[in-house]
């Protein structure tokens, strides 16, 4: 996965349309996420896609996490948002804006409010769980 930054300076270039696909491509370069992780506990709540996330640890004490979503333009915000995240320890994750990391995608006005509403959920599951493991 290129750094968010690398993704960023490619986005700001693109037109709506090109956006999409960019994250729809973002979105299948995610790790795949096994089915029988997919459960109502690993499901995030207040998305009208269907989202998935599943934290590991390593032995190093960072959080790995795996994620999925049955909506391809949903799938490529959250491959957004684990770029912010992964791989991390559960200090950095605390100490990370995710929202701010987010701002210059404009998500909110570049796509319709359906598939940003669980955008907050998805950042606030990934904080409680650092904060769990911290």
């Amino acid at each position: 996965m290129p750094s968010l930054t690398d993704i960023q300076e490619e986005y700001e270039f693109l037109d709506s349309d090109d956006r999409y696909r960019l994250l729809i491509d973002l979105g299948r370069a995610l790790e795949p996420m096994p089915d029988p992780l997919k459960t109502d506990a690993t499901l995030v709540r207040g998305c009208s896609a269907a989202v998935w996330v599943y934290p590991t640890r390593a032995d190093d004490g960072t959080l790995h996490f795996l994620a999925d979503s049955n909506a391809a333009i949903t799938k490529g915000i959250i491959a957004l948002v684990l770029t912010t995240v992964q791989d991390r320890s559960s200090a950095e994750i605390a100490a990370t804006d995710i929202e701010g990391a987010l701002a210059p995608f404009d998500l909110r006005n570049q796509l319709s409010s359906n598939r940003t509403q669980g955008i907050p959920n998805m950042i606030a599951l990934i904080r409680e769980t650092a904060a769990r493991y911290a």
